[in-house]
């Protein structure tokens, strides 16, 4: 059950963060006003307070292997919402990001 937790919580710091970004670009590169800037600021903030909660208690494991989840959620983010087709190269620097991800976190350690 730790696993799926700590996927979950990294589902959702992605959006958060990802989100955020993506409404402070649209807010100031799109012209969309203060709105939108406010907004993805809080979604941000949002961001750091669920990376918190990660069940792992070692600060620079986790934004590591968050890394490695911001990778795969920008590009699902860049397809959903901007039009984005990874070539192959995408895809296969994703696949090594979210391997890189699987190791640092659920590694077995002693």
């Amino acid at each position: 059950m730790t696993v799926a937790r700590s996927l979950l919580l990294f589902a959702l710091a992605a959006l958060a963060e990802i989100g955020g970004a993506w409404l402070v670009w649209q807010g100031v590169r799109e012209h969309r006003g203060a709105g939108w800037i406010g907004a993805g600021i809080l979604a941000l903030g949002l961001y750091g307070f669920v990376a918190t909660l990660q069940p792992d208690a070692h600060f620079g494991r986790i934004l590591a292997a968050y890394g490695g989840v911001f990778v795969a959620g920008s590009l699902a983010w860049g397809m959903a919402l901007d039009g984005y087709r990874p070539d192959r190269w995408d895809l296969v620097g994703t696949a090594f990001c979210l391997v890189g991800v699987a190791v640092i976190m659920y590694a077995p350690r002693s």
